[in-house]
């Protein structure tokens, strides 16, 4: 068995590939109407056609459910941070956050109230760090990981 995609219901799926776009820079790659899949391979269905899928009523979907994220990670995280700044309408969760192992993220939601959160790649962490001038041993230990895996990570 394969795992292909991730699909989430959308309320109006024009609205969302524009968001998912100007966002997150997810290019459409397919496009069906009522059913989208964007770079990266997540799709995007129309809340009415999803209802038919599942055979389910308008009132037995719901938004805003709190119980789990689409996870990005970006290189260009400062970057990244300051274009979402000058977004109007976004509805944060929290805004730059440092994780305990040194990765900075942000959360918020789409149009739909799904969670994005979008996080700096770990060989970003472990540059930020090094470039502070932590030896690798520091950055190891900051980060709770071995050296092992911070070369890993940064090739």
């Amino acid at each position: 068995m394969k795992f292909v995609n991730a699909l989430i219901v959308v309320k109006d799926i024009e609205k969302s590939k524009k968001f998912y776009y100007d966002v997150l820079g997810l290019n459409v790659t397919c496009d069906f109407g009522e059913n989208v899949v964007l770079e990266g391979n997540i799709s995007l269905q129309e809340k009415k056609l999803w209802l038919e899928f599942i055979n389910k009523s308008d009132n037995e979907v719901q938004f805003n459910g709190n119980d789990a994220e689409l996870y990005f990670e970006e290189e260009y995280f400062d970057t990244f941070v300051e274009r979402l700044s000058t977004m109007k309408d976004i509805n944060y969760i929290h805004l730059v956050v440092e994780h305990s192992w040194g990765q900075r993220a942000i959360r918020f939601y789409d149009l739909d109230g799904h969670i994005i959160e979008v996080g700096e790649t770990i060989s970003s962490v472990c540059r930020r760090f090094l470039d502070s001038g932590l030896s690798m041993n520091e950055v190891a230990k900051r980060m709770d990981v071995t050296i092992e895996y911070i070369e890993s990570a940064l090739n």
